[in-house]
């Protein structure tokens, strides 16, 4: 076999291929579920950080189990699934392509330190691509107690700003809703402030209005659920003047 020859050099570099590419596929293939927990996890952790609750990825399965109490789907303002992990394993990026009456949209309930929550997912679009997160509502469901966001190629320094601590930290105590719309604004720094208002980030202004649209589109789709399922019991009305009278009634027959 003549190894200089240009069929020798061809018909090795196609085999060297051909083997690269079997181990590529077999390193792929025995890493996949591996990676596949891994994500699993890292959205645990993500959903328990707006609760406040930090823990390790390995820590963040049992965690999980602790603070979630339940979970269901909404579709319309209405309850449509309550099984285990239903929200957990709906596909929100999905459901966000639907049309506005075929979406569903998952919805955590958790405990911590006999105080519950509810913990809304979000997702949107930055600059380069898809921004995301998850805020966490006491159970009046109009007051933030935590959120936390992130991205998935916006610019270090600047849009990439959005997953930093510092900057998440200014969503505890705001309120949601006013009325019947979602009044929670992100606004150019120093443009306002109040209980509805955060700061967007400077020289982000792409990325801080696509968080604001974010919480928008999809904090208003839970409206509906927290007016008839977190909003405050009224106590009952008593009718005073006829209490009056029946009592006075029931003493003179008694008399």
């Amino acid at each position: 076999m003549n190894i200089n020859s240009n069929g020798y050099t061809f018909a090795f570099a196609s085999g060297m291929v051909i083997i690269v590419a079997a181990i590529l596929s077999v390193a792929a293939t025995s890493l996949k579920s591996k990676q596949d927990a891994n994500v699993v996890l890292e959205k645990k952790q993500s959903i328990l950080s707006s609760i406040g609750v930090a823990v390790e990825r390995d820590e963040a399965g049992a965690a999980y189990e602790e603070y979630i109490q339940s979970e269901v789907v909404l579709q319309k303002g209405m309850v449509v699934d309550s099984a285990k992990e239903c929200a957990f394993v709906l596909d929100l990026a999905e459901e966000l392509k639907k049309s506005a009456e075929e979406r569903r949209y998952p919805l955590f309930k958790a405990l911590v330190e006999g105080k519950s929550f509810y913990i809304v997912p979000m997702r949107g679009k930055g600059l380069w691509g898809p921004i995301w997160g998850y805020m966490a509502l006491a159970s009046d469901g109009n007051t933030v107690y935590g959120a936390t966001f992130d991205h998935k190629s916006e610019t270090p320094g600047l849009g990439a700003e959005i997953s930093t601590v510092a900057w998440q930290a200014q969503f505890p105590e705001k309120k949601v809703y006013s009325g019947e719309s979602v009044a929670l604004t992100v606004q150019k720094p120093g443009k306002g402030t109040g209980e509805y208002v955060v700061d967007g980030i400077s020289g982000g202004t792409i990325t801080s209005n696509g968080v604001d649209a974010m919480l928008k589109d999809c904090l208003s789709a839970y409206h509906a659920y927290f007016m008839t399922s977190a909003a405050p019991k009224s106590a009952p009305v008593v009718d005073t003047v006829r209490t009056a009278i029946d009592s006075a009634t029931v003493a003179a027959i008694q008399f």
